[in-house]
């Protein structure tokens, strides 16, 4: 079976960490590496539960590489309200056992993309692309030898999840998205417009808690955290899970409706910070960006539930 090569960018963050089990569970992806960057909690806390998801999920072969500590222009900005002081909601911390991949993320980005032919590694961000933006300004030619970025971050009809136009991924660094949407690289954007599509409902936790094995009560942990939270705070039955989203379009990119368009985003002003412009206007044949705006949510947790079962039970 060809596997898809992939580097994980990701600011664990309980949905960070259902998208990781996810892809460590998923043999279709062949995951080179996990880079981490300051997102949803600090960057030294991003590392640290990439690093204990990984061993979780019994897969200590993966690299996990640190990355940037902040916003390449602006000062850090973090989501603890929705993930929980340490990130990872009610799982309590552990220093794992696995060793820290070698040189910082940015480093490791590029001699991973580099080293290989044109196009074949894709990257999944689940955080600010503050790792990206980096790594593109190391080499200039990494835009042109990377296979397809998939980006979980922006909102157009949904409005914001930070503001009233800026989805929190991008409004945490808007310079490192300028520079990403600006590459000429290929970008599947899946915004809030899609992900608030795919909520957790009871129904599709329970399904999961099901399954008797530390990666699905793991998974199952987080959306449980997730549901606590999206009642209180916001007021929502189900909450949204947004960064599976990545690892779901690249297993099953029949599962989300796509269109070609062009992504800018804004920078200068605080008003409207983060906000992405998605223009539909384009030629099809030229755009370098694809915007998500339906998705089958039965078919993500289908996927996500069927992932997390072991080939005895039934895979």
């Amino acid at each position: 079976m060809s596997r898809l090569p992939l580097i994980i960018d990701c600011d664990p963050g309980v949905d960070d960490a259902v998208a990781l089990l996810l892809a460590f569970a998923s043999p279709e992806l062949e995951v080179l590496a996990v880079t981490t960057v300051a997102g949803n909690v600090p960057g030294h806390r991003t590392q640290r539960n990439a690093r204990m998801i990984r061993q979780i999920a019994g897969r200590e072969d993966v690299p996990v590489h640190g990355g940037a500590e902040r916003p390449l222009k602006r000062p850090p900005a973090h989501a603890g309200e929705f993930h929980g002081p340490e990130g990872l909601g009610d799982l309590q911390p552990f220093e794992p056992a696995g060793i820290i991949g070698d040189g910082p993320a940015a480093n490791a980005i590029v001699d991973l993309v580099m080293k290989r032919p044109a196009g074949e590694v894709s990257i999944a961000m689940m955080g600010p692309m503050t790792n990206l933006a980096l790594a593109m300004k190391r080499e200039r030619r990494l835009a042109e030898r990377l296979g397809t970025v998939v980006v979980m971050g922006g909102a157009r009809s949904e409005g914001g999840n930070v503001t009233a136009s800026a989805e929190f991924n991008v409004w945490a660094d808007p310079d490192a998205a300028a520079v990403v949407f600006g590459s000429g690289c290929e970008v599947v954007c899946l915004g809030l417009d899609a992900t608030h599509q795919v909520r957790a409902t009871e129904a599709r936790i329970r399904a999961i808690e099901t399954i008797r094995t530390e990666p699905a009560r793991t998974a199952a942990a987080m959306l449980r955290f997730s549901q606590r939270v999206e009642r209180t705070v916001v007021g929502w039955e189900a909450a949204p899970l947004h960064d599976p989203c990545t690892i779901a379009w690249l297993l099953r990119p029949d599962l989300f409706q796509l269109r070609p368009c062009r992504i800018e985003v804004e920078t200068s002003s605080e008003l409207t910070r983060g906000h992405t412009a998605v223009e539909f206007r384009v030629d099809p044949a030229t755009a370098r960006h694809r915007w998500a705006v339906g998705v089958d949510a039965d078919g993500v947790f289908d996927l996500i539930t069927g992932a997390l079962t072991p080939a005895e039970d039934g895979r």
